[in-house]
């Protein structure tokens, strides 16, 4: 399945049915008097959070949904039917947005969380209801409400509890592939990476939700490379993990090119709280490792993590930084081997 983030979509809530103008004529009954119906209220369109999705490919293929419009009213007290309404699923973590991009009609964090975009036209009074003690057989009705139609944007920002960020070929896809089950595509070359990958990684009893984004450059605020188009994913963690590639001929210059980058895209981003690691260990000498230690702590003013995805030297003491980050309420206990290989019919 592919992934895609951003969809735009055009949407048409139903209009009301009319009412309906009629009177009773039966034989033998003399004064039979108006019977016209209402019409029928027509369908709303609703966004509803589900499970099971990470992705907004589905929008790009179908982008318009228009609802039924209701049934005009009928004789003898008959009501139009209800138009249909439709409902949009999409994955938590979606964001509704106005057509100018930037009003939020919605988010939609919880699964099941239902939000009405467009509400159906209220249908149209038959002629019954006009009918007062000073007139008694009236000819008019009311014309069913026009539906609702509007363009909105679906963002999709993905939930995850934990952010990887870094240069391009600064081990991110090595270290979510070692802590966890996730398989993203690692190579030697950059931008290995071209979409966002969720992997779930376990330290002491505990789990919590990585995201793994497409590596950054500088000028990506400018549209440089892939720009941060994939920002947007992390806005939600709690805690951001800064690998920084200890082959690199200047650590401090990839270093504040990313803190760089995270200012530059605004938001409190760049006031998340953050856990910065030397990675790729493994390829250093002790003299080497020290140095590129000291220069790191100096420019960030805290702790630098050594650690390496390859030999895994390093991992749990970087795991145990970044769960220490994130509330308890986010993190999610690992079942006991007991509890995983007890069997209920």
């Amino acid at each position: 399945m592919k992934f895609l983030d951003l969809a735009k979509v055009y949407i048409r809530s139903g209009s009301g049915g009319s009412g309906c103008v009629s009177f009773r004529r039966e034989k033998y009954i003399e004064y039979g008097g108006p019977d016209g119906g209402d019409g029928g209220t027509g369908g709303s369109v609703w966004a509803e959070a589900v499970d099971h999705l990470n992705t907004l490919i589905d929008f790009r293929y179908q982008q318009h949904f228009f609802a039924d419009n209701g049934r005009p009213g009928m004789g003898q007290q008959r009501s139009g039917k209800f138009g249909e309404d439709i409902v949009l699923k999409v994955p938590v973590g979606t964001e509704i947005l106005d057509e100018d991009e930037e009003s939020v009609i919605a988010d939609m964090t919880e699964v099941g969380q239902r939000v009405l975009l467009a509400k159906g036209g209220n249908g149209g009074w038959g002629n019954l209801h006009f009918k007062t003690s000073t007139n008694q057989a009236p000819r008019r009705s009311n014309p069913g409400q026009e539906g609702v139609e509007r363009t909105i944007w679906l963002r999709l920002k993905l939930i995850a509890d934990a952010g990887l960020l870094g240069m391009p070929n600064a081990g991110k896809s090595t270290f979510l592939a070692a802590t966890s089950n996730a398989r993203p595509k690692i190579a030697d070359y950059p931008f290995t990476t071209l979409h966002p990958n969720l992997g779930v990684v376990g330290i002491d009893g505990a789990e919590f939700v990585m995201a793994d984004i497409p590596g950054l450059i500088e000028g990506a605020s400018e549209g440089r490379g892939l720009g941060d188009l994939f920002l947007g994913h992390v806005e939600r963690c709690a805690v951001l993990l800064h690998l920084i590639d200890g082959t690199s001929e200047d650590v401090v210059a990839d270093y504040e090119t990313i803190i760089g980058e995270l200012e530059a895209y605004g938001g409190a981003l760049a006031e998340k709280p953050r856990v910065t690691a030397l990675n790729k260990i493994d390829a250093l000498d002790e003299e080497e490792r020290a140095e590129k230690l000291a220069a790191l702590e100096e420019a960030s003013g805290g702790t630098v993590l050594p650690m390496s995805g390859v030999s895994r030297e390093g991992l749990d003491t970087v795991l145990r930084a970044v769960r220490a980050q994130i509330t308890e309420d986010r993190l999610r206990m690992a079942k006991s081997e007991e509890e995983q290989e007890q069997w209920h019919p």
